[in-house]
C-alpha cells in the first residue's frame, strides 16, 4: 500500500494537470479546431508546463536551492512558485490568448490565480497542498466543460473524484500534509475555476 500512494503522488504530479486539462479540451470540443493548431497547442503546453518545470527544478537543485521535486518545505516552494506563475502568464499571453479559444484561456487564468495564491500563502510559511491545488483546479474545469458542450461524462467525473480522494490519502499518508493544508489546496484549486465560470460558461 506503501509503494502505491507513493506511485499516486508521483504519476499525478501537479506539472502535469493542466495538460490533462488541455487534452481533455481539445478531445471533448465540438468545434472545429485545424489539427495543425491542436498539435502546436499541445506541444506548447508540454514544453511549458511539464519540460521547462523539471528542468527548472534540476537547476534549483543543482545550485542548493530546492531537494525535492515535492517541495517540502514553504520556504523552497517561493522561488519554483514565482518561476511557474511567470510561465503561466506566458500561456495566457502567447498560447492561449483571450478570444482565441476562450474556455483555455480562462482556465490557466485559473491556474494563474491559484499559482499566485499558493506563492504568497508560502511567503507567508503555509504550505497549502499543490497536489489538492491541481487535481481540484482540473476536476472543476472538467465538469464546466461537461455543462458547457452538454456532454455525458460522469464516467470520467467519477473516476476523477476517486483520484482526488486517492491523492489526499497519498499525501496524508506521506505526511506530506496535515487536513489544513489539504483542504485549503482543495480551495485554491477550484474556487478560481468556479468564479471564472461567469465569464465563459454560457
Amino acid at each position: 500500500m506503501n509503494h502505491i500512494l507513493k506511485s499516486i503522488s508521483f504519476i499525478f504530479h501537479p506539472i502535469i494537470m493542466p495538460l490533462l486539462g488541455v487534452i481533455f479540451y481539445f478531445s471533448k470540443s465540438p468545434r472545429f479546431i485545424p489539427k495543425e493548431i491542436i498539435q502546436a497547442k499541445l506541444i506548447s503546453i508540454s514544453i511549458l508546463t511539464v519540460i521547462l518545470p523539471i528542468l527548472i527544478y534540476y537547476l534549483l537543485k543543482t545550485i542548493g536551492k530546492t531537494n525535492s521535486i515535492y517541495l517540502k518545505t514553504a520556504k523552497e516552494r517561493i522561488l519554483p512558485l514565482g518561476l511557474n506563475c511567470i510561465i503561466i502568464y506566458l500561456i495566457v499571453k502567447r498560447v492561449f490568448p483571450p478570444g482565441e479559444i476562450v474556455e483555455l484561456y480562462y482556465f490557466f487564468i485559473g491556474i494563474l490565480l491559484s499559482n499566485l495564491t499558493c506563492f504568497i500563502l508560502a511567503i507567508l510559511k503555509f504550505k497549502a497542498s499543490i497536489h489538492m491545488i491541481a487535481v481540484s483546479g482540473v476536476f472543476m474545469f472538467y465538469i464546466a466543460l461537461s455543462i458547457h458542450f452538454g456532454i455525458n461524462i460522469n464516467g470520467t467525473l467519477a473516476i476523477m473524484a476517486i483520484l482526488t480522494g486517492a491523492i489526499a490519502t497519498s499525501r496524508l499518508h506521506l505526511q506530506a500534509h496535515n487536513y489544513v493544508e489539504l483542504i485549503a489546496g482543495f480551495c485554491i484549486g477550484l474556487i478560481p475555476q468556479l468564479t471564472l465560470l461567469n465569464y465563459w460558461l454560457h
